[in-house]
């Protein structure tokens, strides 16, 4: 069977855990557990593991949705989720700014570790204090908007939004299959001529 991973990561309260279960055709697999420390603020429950959801295209193909924990004190789990996948969605409060630097993190800690495609949600957009996309998108450090990820509007509540950001995401993979690669020595050789 060809299994597609999507890991959908991002801070506390991001809305991964309600992402995951809107879409999912499986009763969504968690982890959560009675919220302490400052994320009782947010939430009663938070991840402490990970979130699984599933889509099923036909007989031999498959969509899984693995969601990571908010919290940095799991990165482990970041680690054993990123390895595998095909591509990822960094979903960021829309109006939190405070949570801007922790998903910023995220996007590092993932890039780190794999060179996938990502996209970035921005949830929670319908909130009076919400940024607009642009400025979040200068927040997590993408000054130039012909080289930031796609970014767009998701509302983890509402099964289209999901399935236009798992569109969005599925669409990333295609194109950086499709990519050509140069070998590393074609570059140099072609630098060599330039010098020449």
């Amino acid at each position: 069977m060809e299994i597609m991973r999507i890991v959908v990561t991002g801070a506390v309260g991001a809305g991964k855990s309600t992402f995951i279960r809107k879409i999912s055709e499986i009763e969504a697999v968690d982890t959560d557990r009675k919220a302490s420390d400052h994320v009782a603020d947010l939430k009663p429950t938070t991840t402490v593991a990970m979130d699984f959801g599933r889509l099923q295209f036909s007989a031999d193909k498959a969509l899984h949705l693995y969601g990571t924990p908010g919290q940095e004190r799991f990165d482990f789990m970041w680690d054993i989720l990123i390895r595998k996948a095909h591509a990822f969605i960094l979903l960021v409060s829309s109006h939190r700014p405070q949570d801007f630097r922790m998903a910023r993190r995220i996007a590092a800690f993932m890039r780190h570790r794999t060179q996938i495609p990502m996209v970035i949600g921005c949830s929670h957009a319908d909130h009076p204090d919400a940024w607009p996309v642009e400025e979040i998108g200068v927040a997590l450090g993408y000054l130039d908007p012909q080289r930031r990820p796609p970014m767009i509007s998701v509302n983890s509540l509402d099964r289209f939004s999901v399935a236009t950001a798992l569109t969005t995401v599925i669409q990333e993979y295609v194109r950086f299959q499709a990519r050509p690669i140069t070998p590393p020595d074609a570059t140099a050789t072609v630098k060599r001529q330039q010098l020449e």
